[in-house]
């Protein structure tokens, strides 16, 4: 799978070289909050809906899960599409949303919705940019006041891929 990248050109005069960028597996860097911000999501029972649901996204639609940090009211991830027929993101995506959010809910007794429409993603573009977004999404905790040190949060990890 290609995906295309398309950059406004009239906004950025001086990037004309980057008019559209190929890449064959692009790694992106996604966020998804909690509706109303509630701190739903930091336990036990919760991290392990979201890491299971993550490990579906492979078998289900064509996308590995790297890296990610649940904190109390959102989640950040890195994805990237398989090469043998990954579905578009945004509908894996939305399927995630539906599924953890059944069974988040149901475990929580709370009621819905569990987030919030939309999501935000960023196609990262080298090694570089994907250790920037780790070390500032590995440091949320700490910066939160949750924890002291980051190896101290329980609810990070990888799945698929560092």
């Amino acid at each position: 799978m290609v995906t295309r990248t398309l950059t406004c050109m009239s906004e950025h005069r001086h990037l004309k070289r980057l008019r559209q960028t190929w890449e064959r597996q692009p790694t992106h860097f996604i966020t998804t909050c909690v509706a109303e911000r509630r701190r739903l999501l930091a336990s036990q029972a919760v991290h392990e809906i979201l890491r299971e649901e993550w490990s579906g996204l492979r078998d289900r639609h064509g996308w590995a899960v790297g890296r990610y940090v649940v904190v109390p009211d959102h989640v950040h991830f890195f994805a990237t599409p398989l090469l043998d027929g990954a579905k578009p993101l945004a509908g894996a995506i939305g399927k995630w949303k539906e599924w953890t959010a059944k069974r988040a809910l149901s475990a929580l007794g709370a009621e819905a919705p569990l987030w919030q429409a939309e999501f935000f993603d960023h196609v990262l573009r080298s090694n570089e940019s994907r250790s920037e977004k780790w070390k500032y999404v590995r440091e949320n905790p700490v910066r939160a006041g949750l924890v002291a040190k980051t190896e101290d949060w329980p609810y990070a990890g990888a799945i698929d891929f560092e």
